[in-house]
């Protein structure tokens, strides 16, 4: 039996109203998705809301270790002069700090600079500067466990010519082993403090998401360290180490129960 032509046009009008309706039903099952600077914003339709912050946990500890740095400044008339004159003003700096019992592995090369140096005074003349030489500054740095010592190895290192002193630097040789008790103290806190945000809000109650971290061993500011001439019977140069912090933070998220 054949069709006629206009129930031919009739059904497939029918099946694109089928499609049609299909595919709104599908979008208005899906959730809303907004963007906002950049960023992704979903509204759940049968979820709570996400409730995101972040907790913090310090930990304060006497330091187990400590850094100095310590270097020599030498000018020579030539580059090659300097740098032979600084190498091996650079010998008996390390050899110091390896008499006071710095191992060879904890002795590092900071930094090294060679420049020219001019005389710029009374050039009103319209001369150039004068050339005076060449100037080369080496730096290393060496850690030590033994922190009741800082002090004679920093006299150690002047006495061995050492013309510039940084630090101590104090800190933790494992921080990771301090933040383990902050941890705990830290996901108990921010339980607490999503339920209470959950009952402000007017929810039942609060399900976690998720958990990052991030933690940040603070290490004390240095020390300035002063170059002076002292006897070989004058006290040592007294360092207080005090203590450090190491800072844990745990970022969350919680979703809004009903």
């Amino acid at each position: 039996m054949n069709r006629k032509p206009g129930s031919q046009e009739n059904e497939m009008t029918k099946q694109m109203l089928a499609a049609m309706a299909s595919g709104l039903a599908l979008m208005a099952a899906a959730p809303a998705v907004a963007q906002q600077g950049g960023s992704t914003v979903t509204a759940a339709t049968t979820q709570g809301p996400i409730l995101s912050f972040s907790v913090s946990e310090e930990v304060r500890s006497r330091p187990d270790q400590a850094t100095v740095g310590a270097g020599v400044t030498t000018t020579a008339p030539t580059a090659v002069e300097a740098m032979r004159a600084n190498a091996a003003a650079m010998d008996k700096l390390i050899a110091a700090a390896k008499a006071r019992g710095i191992k060879a592995e904890d002795i590092q090369t900071s930094g090294i600079n060679l420049s020219p140096q001019y005389d710029y005074n009374n050039r009103t003349d319209g001369q150039p500067p004068r050339f005076l030489g060449y100037q080369v500054s080496n730096t290393v740095r060496a850690t030590t466990g033994k922190i009741d010592d800082i002090g004679p190895l920093l006299d150690a290192l002047v006495a061995a010519g050492g013309t510039n002193i940084d630090g101590p630097w104090f800190g933790m040789k494992d921080a990771d082993a301090q933040l383990v008790g902050a941890r705990g103290a830290a996901i108990k806190a921010a339980e607490a403090k999503a339920q209470d945000y959950a009952k402000l809000a007017g929810f039942r109650g609060v399900e976690l998401v998720s958990i990052s971290e991030g933690s940040f061993g603070g290490p004390q500011p240095p020390m300035p360290y002063a170059r002076g001439l002292m006897a070989a019977e004058a006290k040592a140069t007294p360092v207080e180490p005090g203590q450090v912090a190491n800072t844990l933070t745990l970022n969350f998220q919680y979703r809004l129960v009903k």
